[in-house]
Order: structure tokens, then sequence, then C-alpha cells
């Protein structure tokens, strides 16, 4: 099994950056790929940012340019940085792990509230 737990998140005025973060523990040569979601109030889950297999990073057009989606082997950790951060980014932040079985892990959440 593998375990995620994030942190990071908070509040922070518009036009600010913020880094979060998510680390693995457990059967973590398991997963495949990981990702970040994030959930607006009242709006479904969306996928802001990715890293697959190979490393290369992906990014909902929405956040390309102000995200960036990186993570340290030796730490078993993922981050995602954000700048120039807007009220629209608010939401709770999921970290997401995508095993070689096919099936997802998901973090707890962290929230973010981006103020104007």
């Amino acid at each position: 099994q593998v375990q995620l737990v994030e942190s990071g998140g908070g509040l922070v005025q518009a036009g600010g950056s913020l880094r979060l973060s998510c680390t693995a523990s457990g059967n973590v040569f398991s997963i495949n790929t990981m990702g970040w979601y994030r959930q607006a109030p009242g709006k479904q889950r969306e996928l802001v940012a990715q890293l697959a297999s190979s490393g290369s990073p992906s990014y909902v057009d929405s956040v390309k340019g102000r995200f960036t989606i990186f993570r340290e082997n030796a730490k078993n950790t993922m981050y995602l940085q954000m700048n120039s951060l807007k009220p629209e980014d608010t939401g709770t932040y999921y970290c997401a792990a995508f095993l070689i079985r096919g099936t997802t892990t998901w973090g707890q959440g962290t929230q973010l509230t981006v103020s104007s």
C-alpha cells in the first residue's frame, strides 16, 4: 500500500506564491505516475498537474506558466510550486498516486485560499 501526506496549503494574497508538498510512504515502487488535483467549492475535482513516469510534466491550461510540478525521488516527495496565484486557484488540493496495478491512492487534501 501507498500513503500520501500533503502539506503547505494556507491563505495567500492574489499574486503570491505557495508550495505544496506530497510525501509518499509504503510501497512507493508501485507508483506509476503522480499528480495534483484540486476541487473548488461546488465544482468537480480537476487535474491540475501531472508527472508522467518519464518525469515529463503536464498542466491544465489555466495554470500553465504559473505552476510547476516536480519531485525529489530521494525524499519520495512531489511538489507543486504555485506562483502568481489567483482567487480562482482557491480550493482543496489533493495529491494522487496512480499505481502500476491500476488503482489510485489519494492524500487527505490541503486547503488553499487566495484572497483578492
